[in-house]
């Protein structure tokens, strides 16, 4: 990779003869394929955005002039073309290169969060602050957002902000047709700002292309536009119906043709207001196997055989795979049951669902707080929504869970697939914060299924319910075993039981196992601990407060942020029942967590069996150290 090796900063991608930038295109791809395929991670969409990159580079000089990514998992190539190749071997693992943009790791990243549609709000406001400081025009500030993130509300609300003043904004419209799978959403409100010199008919064809995927609302927009053709079909420049918002557009640009990027990002740039650039790009271009695969052309990957594009190793059952497996039954069994995802039909499970029921499963795009509250419509209108996000992005839409559901009502089924830890995608990924978030909505229903049987009774018992919305929430990959009950106590499962109990733990979800494997190691140091797992942990059953009176210490283990969370409610719960037993809560620190995999992640967290037990022995040796007597000095004989 003779032109590769020669890069260290952007500088030297401005200095390489524009003959030569094919060359370094194939082998930024190359590279993509060896290093991603044995580590893992977003291949498909660094494959679309290589000659996009490079462009971006050659007219913009970063970090003087600021890119910012939305989103994030495009950014490998900026990465690449800024002197972190050689950190490619440790992608994405502990310690090691990010998989998204990192403030950390260099002065040409200047946000992190790989949340959607964001980063044309941080561009606006950086735009005002280096006018309010004189530097704007010295400086240049970009947006790269895809077709899939202008599908958020917020990326509107930031549009709507940039458009209305003249402060230089450079939006790129990175345009491949999907964000995780094909785009659901599309530009309708981006087409009335647009501003074409490709000629009428081409606007209007690829107008209607964009707005036939647009619900509801993209079919009247079309329709308006055709109808004020009043003689434009033959100029070339029909700018009047797209210059009230004040935004100018360039393109459609081809994505791949980096003498063509560059010459409409340089237009851009020196324009003296915003200005859209609409980049039409191929995602997984370049590498048949992600070409081929119809699904999300190789979004992510595991580690794959680079050649083939296959897994290397054979995956076993998962949380989601269940979850999705059961959904389709009860699909069969309830005409009422209807699914919804944000832009997430393969990641959360639905696709199966998808492909039962076509027209009872609704894509909205990356629109979170949407989908919530139109699943609220969905309930009053006699169907049982089940809404399937990330738990991270459950965060985006809690103003509408509190107000529009559960103030109303609603029987809605949320399904939070990576719950707690996942590790490799960063601290914006893991989906540490449902628990706590959630506990003070009221009448809301949270389940933490710990298996394959609870997973699916949970779902079961949460479509039940029609007068509140539920939550069931399950973490990332690989089921583990199933663990029955050794007996119920009034909804309560009893994991492991012992006569006279000194410890009681409260086990949350997946950690089940950790909380079985904890007491061993505390009846090895002759302290004995009853295992319980209240399945429902909000809210929590009545019958915590009678086995909490019977132990001298009360223990939760809770794989979600331990600040408000579960182990808080368990304390608030003795509380109010004046059971006055010392409640130890063990979860997730209030911190951001650095990536790697769960297991490394859980280990820094403290959250391991050793930890977990040591911990436990200290307190229970501190309550005994409280209730025996000090000793009484003797008295000196008279």
């Amino acid at each position: 990779m003779g032109l590769l090796n020669r890069i260290r900063d952007p500088r030297d991608v401005r200095a390489l003869q524009p003959g030569q930038l094919p060359v370094l295109a194939g082998e930024i791809r190359g590279f993509l394929v060896e290093k991603v395929s044995a580590t893992g991670g977003h291949l498909g969409p660094n494959l679309g955005v290589v000659e996009l990159t490079i462009a971006l580079h050659r007219v913009f000089q970063s970090p003087q002039d600021v890119i910012v990514w939305d989103t994030g998992h495009q950014a490998y190539v900026h990465k690449i073309l800024t002197g972190r190749a050689e950190g490619f071997d440790r992608l994405r693992q502990h310690g090691g290169l990010s998989g998204y943009p990192s403030r950390a790791e260099s002065a040409h990243d200047v946000i992190e969060n790989s949340h959607a549609s964001t980063a044309l709000s941080y561009a606006d406001g950086l735009a005002k602050a280096w006018e309010q400081r004189g530097l704007l025009g010295q400086q240049h500030v970009v947006a790269v957002i895809g077709d899939g993130g202008l599908t958020g509300g917020m990326a509107w609300e930031a549009l709507n902000n940039i458009a209305g003043s003249d402060r230089q904004v450079v939006v790129v419209v990175n345009d491949n047709e999907r964000s995780y799978s094909p785009t659901i959403g599309g530009l309708a409100h981006h087409l009335s700002t647009l501003r074409t010199t490709q000629g009428y008919e081409r606007f209007m064809s690829w107008g209607k292309r964009l707005l036939n995927r647009t619900p509801v609302v993209g079919h009247p927009i079309y329709g308006a536009l055709h109808g004020m053709k009043k003689g434009l079909k033959d100029i070339v420049a029909p700018q009047g119906m797209f210059e009230d918002l004040g935004l100018k557009y360039v393109g459609p640009v081809d994505g791949h043709d980096i003498a063509e990027l560059e010459h409409a990002l340089r237009r851009a740039k020196d324009f003296d207001g915003p200005v859209i650039v609409h980049a039409i790009t191929e995602k997984g271009r370049g590498y048949a196997p992600a070409e081929r695969d119809e699904a999300d052309r190789f979004h992510g990957v595991g580690v794959i055989d680079p050649d083939t594009g296959r897994p290397l190793s054979a995956g076993g059952p998962t949380w989601t795979g269940v979850f999705a497996d059961e959904l389709v039954r009860i699909g069969h069994e309830r005409s009422d049951v209807v699914a919804i995802t944000a832009a997430m039909l393969g990641p959360t499970g639905l696709d199966r669902f998808a492909q039962a029921f076509p027209s009872r499963t609704y894509d909205v795009g990356i629109a979170e707080q949407h989908a919530a509250t139109s699943a609220a419509g969905l309930a009053y209108g006699g169907l049982h929504p089940v809404v399937a996000l990330y738990a991270t992005f459950l965060n985006r839409a809690f103003d509408q869970v509190l107000m529009d559901c559960a103030l109303h009502r609603a029987g809605v089924t949320f399904v939070l697939d990576r719950a707690g830890v996942t590790g490799d995608d960063g601290p914006s990924h893991n989906g540490m914060w449902d628990m706590a978030m959630l506990q003070v909505v009221p009448g809301l229903r949270l389940a933490a299924p710990r298996d394959e049987s609870t997973v699916r009774r949970a779902l079961r018992e949460a479509v039940d319910v029609s007068d509140a919305p539920t939550v069931v929430r399950f973490p990332k990959g690989a089921l583990g075993p199933v663990i029955d009950p050794v007996r119920v106590v009034d909804g309560l499962d009893v994991l492991l039981d012992c006569p006279a109990p000194d410890v009681l733990l409260v086990s949350v979800g997946a950690f089940a196992s950790l909380s079985l494997d904890v007491a061993e190691r505390l009846r090895a140091q002759g302290i004995d601990g009853r295992v319980v797992d209240p399945r429902w942990v909000k809210p929590l059953p009545a019958a915590l407060v009678r086995q909490a009176r019977q132990v001298r210490l009360v223990v939760v283990l809770e794989d979600g942020i331990r600040t408000g969370g579960v182990g808080s409610a368990v304390s608030q719960l003795l509380r109010d029942a004046d059971v006055d037993v010392p409640v130890r809560n063990i979860g997730i620190p209030e911190r951001f967590l650095d990536q790697g995999k769960r297991a490394e992640v859980l280990v820094d967290c403290g959250l391991t069996a050793q930890e977990v037990s040591r911990e436990v022995v200290e307190a229970v040796a501190r309550l005994q150290s409280v209730a025996e007597p000090a000793p009484q000095p003797e008295q000196a004989e008279a």
